[in-house]
């Protein structure tokens, strides 16, 4: 719930020097006794923060005060946020959004019923009409409470997407506070109200001269990379013939929607950018094959990047993505590289065990505390590396031993401490790396040993294991316990003499029962 101090270091400092919201709880000096007096405990040490030694302004304090300020409404937001929990999955907040649809449709259904229904014969027109508007107004308040759980679950995740932004938006202004009392200028005017800047965003010439002439041209490859480029002019959509566009290692903060235009693109470049958000026209990108978004500030794709069923790589590391869209797996069926390393991802869709396709999935330095059991649909994957999300992957799905075509798997730096048996059906599995785990099962003499030593460990273990079980299963196969064994089985010889009686009956050709019968139901 605080700001990261990596990403928000003067955020961080600032906030650490608000006195925190909350009830007091009492303490040793609450119930201070003048008779008998107790030393009292001394208050915790300061955090040490680097940042002063970096920006020494940071210790005025007049700029801590003016820095205060500036950031109260952040302070507000945390303590709501603290109370109300984090934030909620992004597949259960696109489960929350379908679920109010569907009361919708169904409350537009019922009301519809009741309009059309019949006035009894018996009742006047004014008292119907009564009846009506009650049965109506109790339909609505009946689906008003079934959507407050859903409403609320929806409303908590934008809270915290707001969040988000008033934190990059903080820190912006921290910085331009710091900038002022290092000019020496008027801290309250800054904090009042920020000066408009003065730098002008204008298109690089070159970019013009490019731009005017492909437009006379067709060409297929533009190369922009390393421009410090600001603005990419809307009438790039214009280069319909354009294949490849690289506009990586600049200052852009947006892609213009007209990029939507270039139907022939199959490959585009942006990464090492400012990008807080993707267009929801690339969705209309239907050619593309390639497309680098790492190294921007992204803390989400655009559901639309789904329709973009060309995709064969998509690499979306070092962003801040916490979630995905919800249906990426069912509509990028052709994808085979998928790389996001170093975002901030707690889960990932079910719908993911849909890319049937993928070969490589790069998830290290996240923070996944789950895998849906659906990966092990990825029957062609050869590369899953899930290292460094720490603490909070503790364990795996039992489906990851369907992974068939798997040849690398690195695990290092978790929190695992069990490796599931199905790993054993890994054949093609050459490269396991387990660093840095608390793993019980294998052992650690076993996993020094290597991959073939582990399977086989998990092998002979679960084989330990049904051998284990397997009187209790041939039991329960056989009526669950010995005594009902024995009474199936002497139930089932008493049906087999009563049978072989009847045949052998037959055979003398006695209607009824004769003294010769009765000889041989003795003899039986």
């Amino acid at each position: 719930m605080d700001p990261n101090p990596t990403n928000f270091p003067i955020l961080s400092y600032v906030m650490s020097k608000l006195p925190s919201i909350g009830r007091k709880s009492p303490t040793a000096a609450d119930e201070f006794d003048i008779e008998q007096p107790q030393s009292l405990p001394k208050p915790p040490p300061e955090p040490h923060f680097d940042i002063t030694e970096r920006m020494p302004h940071l210790t005025d304090p007049k700029v801590v005060n003016a820095m205060r300020a500036a950031v109260a409404d952040v302070s507000q937001t945390r303590s709501v946020l603290k109370t109300l929990g984090e934030r909620p999955y992004h597949e259960l907040v696109d489960t929350a959004r379908v679920k109010l649809a569907e009361i919708e449709a169904e409350l537009s259904k019922r009301l519809e019923e009741i309009v059309l229904s019949p006035r009894p014969p018996e009742m006047e027109r004014e008292d119907w009409r009564s009846d009506l508007a009650v049965k109506e107004e109790e339909c609505r308040k009946a689906v008003e409470k079934e959507k407050e759980a859903y409403k609320a679950l929806i409303a908590l995740d934008e809270l915290h997407e707001a969040y988000e932004k008033m934190l990059r938006d903080a820190e912006q202004r921290l910085e331009k506070i710091y900038e002022t009392a290092v000019a020496g200028g008027n801290l309250e005017e800054q904090v009042s109200g920020e000066k408009s800047s003065e730098v002008k965003d204008e298109a690089n010439e070159e970019v013009i001269g490019i731009l005017q002439e492909a437009l006379g041209k067709s060409v297929e490859r533009v190369d922009l990379s390393g421009r410090q480029l600001r603005i990419l002019p809307e009438a790039f959509g214009k280069i319909r013939s354009l294949i490849v566009l690289n506009l990586s290692n600049n200052h852009l903060k947006v892609i213009p929607d007209s990029i939507a235009s270039l139907e022939n693109l199959e490959e585009l470049h942006l990464s090492s950018n400012l990008l807080e958000s993707l267009p929801d026209s690339i969705g209309l990108l239907f050619s593309l094959k390639f497309l680098d978004v790492s190294s921007n500030k992204l803390v989400s794709l655009p559901d639309s990047i789904c329709h973009c069923r060309s995709l064969v790589e998509l690499d979306a590391g070092f962003n801040k993505l916490s979630y995905l869209p919800t249906n990426i797996g069912y509509e990028l069926v052709n994808l085979k590289r998928l790389s996001l390393s170093f975002n901030k991802l707690r889960s990932l869709p079910t719908s993911v065990g849909e890319m049937k396709s993928l070969r490589l999935l790069d998830l290290h330095f996240n923070e996944l505390h789950v895998l849906p059991r659906s990966i092990g649909n990825l029957t062609n994957l050869e590369t899953l590396n899930l290292s460094n999300n720490f603490s909070d992957l503790t364990s795996l799905p039992d489906t990851i031993g369907d992974l068939i075509s798997l040849k690398e798997l690195d695990l290092s730096n978790n929190q695992i401490h069990e490796l599931p048996d199905t790993i054993s059906r890994l054949d093609n599995l050459s490269v396991l790396k387990l660093d840095e785990n608390p793993l019980v099962i294998p052992p650690k003499e076993v996993v020094v040993q290597g991959v073939e030593a582990v399977k086989a460990y998990m092998i002979k273990r679960r084989l330990d294991i049904l051998l284990a079980e397997e009187p209790q299963i041939m039991l329960q196969e056989m009526g669950q316990t010995p005594t009902g064994i024995l009474t199936r089985s002497t139930s089932w010889l008493n049906g087999a003499v009563s049978n072989v009686l009847g045949t052998v009956a037959g055979y003398l050709g006695g209607g009824g029962k004769s003294d010769a019968d009765h000889y041989l139901n003795q003899q039986l």
